[in-house]
């Protein structure tokens, strides 16, 4: 089975990341079970100083054994992804160049790409039965906000919680209209079919 590490930046992700790349292995073949171990959390903030990302770069090959692949996953809050990505991708593979690598950056956050697929989650997690997507879901500031006002005044959005479950639940194919998503889908889905050839 391909064996993959997960670089992220927040909590949420830690556990919604390898439910995420599971259900696009599914989709790619139904036999296809990659592990996603081991998770490293690190905050955006500090990923992006000098050194850090090749120290968590290097850091994963070697939980990793030197086998597998390495998927980097953060918010992009106010960057750009078509910008800031290229630039870590260039710095991941220069500490690594032996083993794949994909660098996916969400624009805003890893939650706007369930915005994008709201109808899907209608009244799941507590969410309301008659929310609609956003025309625009990655240019919401604070997506787990929006998500928060569609549930019930005595529950708050959980990111460990609900990020998960939620990502187990949206609409893949949805969720593709948003830009950042159809790039992780397609990195997704290019890292697991070298690793399944290699």
């Amino acid at each position: 089975m391909p064996r993959l590490a997960a670089i992220v930046g927040g909590d949420g992700e830690c556990e919604a990341v390898p439910v995420l790349v599971r259900r696009i292995a599914r989709e790619i073949d139904p036999g296809l079970v990659p592990i996603v171990k081991p998770v490293l959390k690190v905050p955006e903030s500090r990923l992006i100083k000098t050194g850090e990302l090749e120290r968590t770069v290097e850091l994963a090959a070697n939980k990793l054994g030197g086998q597998g692949g390495i998927l980097i996953l953060l918010d992009c809050d106010d960057g750009c992804p078509a910008v800031d990505g290229p630039k870590l991708l260039r710095r991941a593979v220069a500490a690594r160049s032996d083993l794949p690598i994909s660098v996916v950056l969400a624009k805003r956050e890893f939650e706007a790409w369930f915005l994008a697929s709201a109808e899907v989650l209608r009244g799941q997690r507590g969410l309301s039965a008659e929310m609609t997507a956003p025309t625009h879901p990655e240019e919401i500031r604070g997506a787990k906000e929006w998500l928060a006002e569609r549930m019930p005044p005595d529950r708050a959005y959980s990111e460990t919680a609900d990020q998960p479950a939620l990502a187990e639940l949206f609409d893949l194919n949805a969720a593709r209209r948003a830009d950042s998503f159809d790039k992780c889908y397609r990195e997704i889905v290019k890292l697991l079919k070298t690793l399944r050839a290699s």
